[in-house]
This record gives C-alpha cells, sequence and structure tokens, in this order.
C-alpha cells in the first residue's frame, strides 16, 4: 500500500514553491499518494494555477490560508487542515514556505502524524520587518522546527543561516535538497523565440535587453534597479531597453519613482527606455529575447528567474544574498555584488553590456549549471528522505 502525503503549500501563486510542490506531487506519483493543498494568490500576483493544470494536477483550495496574518482567517485553515488530516489520514505531512508551516505542523503535530516536514523556499529573518517583528517570527519557527521530523533547506547558504546565524534548528536536523524544475522549454527553439520577444516589442537588433523578473515587492528592489538604469544609462553610449516583468504592490510607487528620474517608460508595448510588461507567462520566449537578466533583491531563498536565466542561457547581474551563490558560478555565470552597492553593481552591468565575448563565454556555462536543477534529482533527493 502506498502511503499517504498531505502536502501543504501558501497559496498557488507563480514562482518556485508552486513548482516544488506540483512536481513532488506529480512525479511521486508512483511510491505515494499525495493531496495537494493551498490557499490562494493574492490579486497582485499572478496565478500557478496553469502549473497545476498542464500535469493535471487538482489541488483542495482553502481560501482563508492568506499571506498576510488574520487570526480569523488562520483559524479557519488550521481547522480545516485539521479536519483534512482526520479523513485523509497522511503518514507525512510535508509543508511548504512559512504560512503553510505555521498552520500544517501545528496542526500535523497536534494529530500524531509521524513524519512531519518542512521546506523553506526563502525566510523572513531580515530585511523583510522591524527587529521586534522578526524576533517574534525567529521564535514561532525554533518552536515549529521542534515539531518537525526533519527541516529542508534549498541551499546550503540556507541551511547555514537556518542552523548558525538565526539559531532555529540544529544543523543535523536540516537536510539540503534543491529545488527542481522541468527547464526543457528554455533550452529549445532559442533563436526563434527570441525573434518573437523582440519583433513584439520592437527591439532592434543594436539595441542590448536587459530584464529583471519577479513580483513588485520591496524586497525584490526594484527601486535599486532604477537607481542602476539611471547610472547606466549616463555612463553608457549602446542602446539600451530595460524590462520589468512581473506585478504587485509596489508598481504605481515604481512607477513614481521613474517619474522622478524623469526616464521615459511604458507600460505597454510601446518602444520606451524603461518597459513595464507585468507578467509574462511564457517567460521562456522573454528570456530568449533578452541579452542580460538582472536581480536586485536584499532576501532571496533560491530565485526561480536565475536558474531559467541560466538555462536561457544569459549572462547574469545580481546582489549577492540568499541562496544565489549556491545556483550561479560567480564569474562564470554571473558577476555579483553586494546589496546596495550600486556603484559594484552598475560595474558589473557595464561590463557585461560592453562585451558580447564575455556574455558569450558566460551563456555557454550556464545552460550546463541549470542542468543542476533538474526536477528528477529533487524526485530522487525526496524519495530518498522520506524513506
Amino acid at each position: 500500500m502506498k502511503k499517504k502525503v498531505l502536502r501543504i503549500i501558501n497559496r498557488f501563486n507563480l514562482g518556485g514553491p508552486t513548482y516544488n510542490a506540483a512536481y513532488l506531487t506529480k512525479y511521486l506519483e508512483d511510491d505515494y499518494e499525495t493531496l495537494l493543498v493551498g490557499g490562494l494568490h493574492d490579486d497582485s500576483e499572478e496565478s500557478s494555477m496553469h502549473i497545476l493544470d498542464n500535469l493535471n494536477l487538482k489541488p483542495i483550495i482553502i481560501p482563508e490560508m492568506q499571506r498576510a496574518i488574520n487570526f480569523k482567517n488562520d483559524r479557519i485553515a488550521f481547522q480545516k487542515i485539521q479536519k483534512l488530516i482526520i479523513d485523509f489520514k497522511p503518514d507525512i505531512v510535508h509543508t511548504h514556505a512559512s504560512k503553510a508551516g505555521a498552520i500544517g505542523r501545528r496542526a500535523a503535530y497536534n494529530a500524531g502524524v509521524k513524519q512531519i516536514y518542512h521546506t523553506f523556499h526563502g525566510h523572513v529573518f531580515h530585511s523583510y520587518f522591524g527587529s521586534l517583528k522578526t524576533n517574534i517570527y525567529k521564535k514561532i519557527e525554533r518552536n515549529l522546527a521542534k515539531k518537525s521530523t526533519k527541516i529542508i533547506a534549498i541551499s546550503d547558504i540556507q541551511k547555514h543561516e537556518l542552523s548558525k546565524v538565526y539559531k532555529i534548528c540544529p544543523a543535523e536536523k536540516i537536510e539540503v535538497i534543491p529545488l527542481g524544475f522541468d527547464l526543457e522549454r528554455f533550452y529549445t527553439n532559442k533563436e526563434e523565440k527570441r525573434h518573437q520577444f523582440r519583433a513584439e516589442w520592437k527591439i532592434l537588433e543594436d539595441e542590448i535587453a536587459i530584464g529583471i523578473i519577479g513580483r513588485l515587492v520591496p524586497i525584490k528592489d526594484h527601486h535599486f534597479f532604477i537607481d542602476i538604469i539611471e547610472k547606466t544609462i549616463n555612463s553608457c553610449n549602446k542602446k539600451l531597453r530595460f524590462f520589468i516583468i512581473g506585478d504587485g504592490e509596489e508598481k504605481q510607487n515604481i512607477i513614481k519613482y521613474v517619474k522622478s528620474k524623469d526616464i521615459n517608460f511604458s507600460t505597454n508595448n510601446s518602444p520606451s527606455t524603461i518597459q513595464f510588461t507585468s507578467w509574462i507567462k511564457d517567460i521562456d520566449i522573454a528570456n530568449a529575447g533578452m541579452d542580460i537578466i538582472c536581480l536586485c533583491s536584499k532576501n532571496e531563498g533560491t530565485p526561480v528567474s536565475l536558474i531559467e536565466a541560466q538555462a536561457s542561457g544569459k549572462p547574469i547581474v545580481s546582489t549577492r544574498t540568499g541562496g544565489i551563490e549556491n545556483i550561479v558560478i560567480e564569474n562564470k555565470t554571473a558577476l555579483l555584488s553586494e546589496n546596495g552597492d550600486l556603484e559594484r553593481f552598475s560595474t558589473n552591468l557595464l561590463k557585461m553590456i560592453n562585451s558580447q565575448e564575455i556574455r558569450d563565454n558566460f551563456s555557454k556555462i550556464s545552460e550546463e549549471k541549470a542542468n543542476e536543477f533538474n526536477y528528477k534529482n529533487l524526485i530522487n533527493n525526496m524519495k530518498t528522505l522520506y524513506q
């Protein structure tokens, strides 16, 4: 008889956690019967339901399980998960990300579930909140870790942070299992996709397209990216186009900041220095059309955009934060700088812009590096842990 897994994710928004939970649900089905549960995406986020549809997965949606803390909704979500545990009788409960981890692990522990796992896809222990709120979250996570069979970190750097820096639990309780993705679409038909994207956005042959991909939220630090753009266009005589791909609560604030810099921009495909594209589901097509991918985050787990960028053969310029150093090869697939270091980031970006040779050399290594994040490795690693 197959063992039963109750897999709980914060919400079905576009990003690494959904891919992780979806692939584990789909490709462990020969050995495990899995019930996938999650909350709804926020209005400011792109839904990830198309990922589940493509894999023919039918999750249970708990609308009350939302990103924001709401005692009434959180209590209802807890009660619904308690009932699922009673009805489904899982041998394993595996939670993904903070809200699912807080509600799901407590319910599983109270119900006497023998195997309880939690994956940290990122953490909120710096750059999100003030010290008081951050310390409360640390205390909650330390308590939840005691109720967990194993904690799963998605990079060696994250394991170090959880065990040594923030002291959530001892290192021996943490397993490192990198995220896994089906990256085949990023490797194929690149020239055709490049032509398609650049034609749609009216990118000229001699223009260099630079993109940043992700939610428009404070932690991603798009304001810093605008500062980078301002400094770069004032220091470079090449034709440049910058693409901000994504959406979120900070969009209007970012647009206001762009206006204050007097940089021309567009929220449609009218050619401008800065293009706000909103979400693009076919991100393999967008990546193919780019020349350089950037990331400016203050805090990250394993940014999917950089894994996909490497699979697309795109050189990266990024801040050095979270697990980024575990997913790129510094000075071979990416140029890195410290958070907030405008001079170094700008220097790195100009170096990449000004040298086609560097971009080509980085591109060759990037695809090979991305192969480490094949979903088959994720499946095998998780199967070993469960057993």
